[in-house]
């Protein structure tokens, strides 16, 4: 089982969940109680960004968030650059 938090309470994972904005290997997630195993991929929308992350392994129980952070590598494309050219002086 994976314990990584990526909002602080249990509500408000379920709310992303309900609102379709969790994606499980690229299918939307439609219940809470959805198993997530190493080597899958989740897809979050929260907050005006969108989160892709790689789970890595599995603990077997919840510990603190930098333990967390271990189980997971984040794959979302590098923020795009500002579009606007550079003034030259």
């Amino acid at each position: 089982m994976v314990y990584a938090r990526f909002v602080k309470h249990r509500a408000k994972a379920q709310d992303l969940i309900e609102q379709g904005q969790v994606r499980l290997n690229r299918a939307r997630v439609e219940k809470p109680a959805q198993v997530v195993r190493p080597d899958d991929v989740l897809t979050i929308a929260m907050g005006g960004t969108v989160r892709v992350v790689k789970v890595l392994a599995e603990t077997e129980r919840r510990g603190s968030a930098s333990v967390a952070q271990t189980l997971y590598v984040e794959i979302s494309p590098a923020e795009k650059q500002d579009a606007r050219p550079e003034l030259l002086c």
